[in-house]
């Protein structure tokens, strides 16, 4: 087993294909549905949205999908990117496991989520659309679709949830200076915020409703696509080279995962490290797969697997997930990028297979780990990765209990220099510990479209 704390791939070793697991899975996903009709979505449902590279990849069976080379190429500014041991993390917690991180916050917005930004803003010049209209939490993906459409000369309209823009500012920061425009969610901008806004002068904004505008300014304007940063099959396969650079870097470092952990909110970052191992899972290896979710907003954990828009005002295609309710809007916890009813349609279906398994997590404990892997790692994370790192400190002290010298990986999806207030606010004992009541989840699925699946 190898003695190195980092362990890099050269850029000639960058996988050069994405992997696509609907390939290998035992049964299909169930179809989107379109939210006027309730029928299986077509491709030229989806043409007014996105482009037709997007479209093919969203329904494609194919197990390999090649990156185009000028994709390629902006990867290079940050990949491959570094496993990491933590070995400081496994002597402060006195545990036999082997922990590893794979570390996507060295990325020019300090997350995964330019894996997939380029990539869509990449399909949509070689389309000729000229600007692209997004939703973002805490603003990691509004950021890294500023800097993609920046390098392919678009311009770019971000919609960031009202109480992570009050929170973030830096992040505001960082998507103008990409030089996109941003706007706090729900805005007056469109008839979907101008209607929150009637019903809810101080709604804090939730990504539902940031997708419900983001969606409405595309799709009424002729010069612009929409670009999701989560939850869809093209975003989740753009994601998956983070599990096929940690399939080769395991090899180099002799190890292999026993157990696989990223944090949920749309699925992205989990996905993006988790499907290379489902299918190295269905090839026979035992490996559990951890989704790690706030009990602020637990869609997996304490969600309904149905069919559900995926905005707010019901204009976005309904996916058979596990959701909340498209009314359910979460607290305003820190972790913004994990404030979404819903969860991934892929994700989902392997949840409701038992292929993947999932734990929630109150603010606190999210912290108490984030601050102890600072300490020890020396790395800051994003409040929305400390989740992956409290579930990694629960297995390590559950090794610790029973002598396990288990293999753990996780994905670091990303640093947390723009949240430093979470952290203020922890320090300061300010962080409500949000207990979601049973009756706010039942009143929310009340409201779900009456389909069937």
């Amino acid at each position: 087993m190898s003695d190195d704390t980092k362990i890099f791939l050269s850029e000639s070793e960058m996988p050069q294909q994405w992997y696509n697991v609907q390939a290998d899975l035992p049964s299909p996903v169930p179809p989107c549905l379109h939210p006027g009709t309730g029928q299986p979505l077509t491709p030229p449902d989806l043409m007014p949205l996105f482009p037709m590279g997007l479209i093919m990849q969203e329904v494609s069976q194919e197990r390999w999908i090649d990156i185009p080379d000028p994709v390629l190429d902006l990867y290079k500014l940050w990949r491959p990117s570094p496993l990491v041991r933590a070995r400081r993390l496994e002597k402060a917690l006195g545990t036999p496991a082997r922990i590893y991180y794979k570390n996507e916050g060295v990325s020019p917005a300090g997350s995964h989520k330019p894996n997939t930004a380029v990539a869509q803003a990449y399909y949509n010049k070689e389309e000729g659309i000229s600007r692209l209209t997004t939703e973002t939490g805490a603003g990691q993906w509004g950021s890294a679709l500023s800097f993609a459409c920046n390098v392919f000369d678009l311009k770019c309209t971000v919609y960031m949830v009202k109480v992570s823009y009050q929170q973030k500012p830096y992040r505001r920061s960082l998507i103008q200076t990409w030089g996109a425009e941003v706007f706090a969610s729900p805005t007056d901008r469109t008839n979907a915020g101008r209607g929150i806004l009637e019903k809810n002068p101080d709604s804090l904004g939730s990504l539902g409703i940031a997708i419900s505008e983001a969606v409405e300014d595309a799709a009424t304007h002729d010069d612009a696509h929409y670009s999701l940063g989560s939850v869809l099959n093209h975003v989740l396969l753009h994601q998956t080279i983070i599990g096929e650079e940690a399939l080769k870097q395991m090899a180099i470092a002799g190890d292999f995962p026993d157990v696989v952990i990223g944090c949920t909110g749309g699925g992205s970052n989990f996905a993006g490290l988790a499907l290379p191992f489902v299918r190295e899972k269905f090839a026979g290896r035992d490996i559990r797969l951890i989704a790690a979710e706030p009990t602020a907003c637990p869609s997996i954990t304490r969600g309904k697997y149905a069919y559900d828009f995926g905005d707010t005002v019901q204009t976005a295609p309904l996916a058979k997930m596990h959701t909340l309710g498209h009314t359910f809007v979460p607290a305003g916890i820190h972790a913004g990028g994990l404030r979404y009813h819903g969860m991934a349609p892929l994700v989902s279906k392997l949840v409701d297979d038992g292929v993947v398994e999932a734990v929630s997590f109150s603010q606190n404990p999210v912290f108490d780990a984030a601050v102890l892997f600072a300490k020890t790692e020396g790395h800051i994370p994003a409040p929305e990765t400390a989740h992956a790192i409290r579930a990694v400190v629960d297995e390590a002290l559950k090794c610790k209990e029973t002598g396990e010298a288990k293999c753990i990986l996780f994905n670091w999806s990303g640093h947390g220099h723009f949240d430093m207030a979470a952290y203020d606010a922890y320090f300061a004992q300010k962080l409500i510990d949000c207990e979601l009541p049973q009756a706010d989840i039942d009143e929310a699925l009340t409201h779900l479209p009456q389909v069937g699946g």
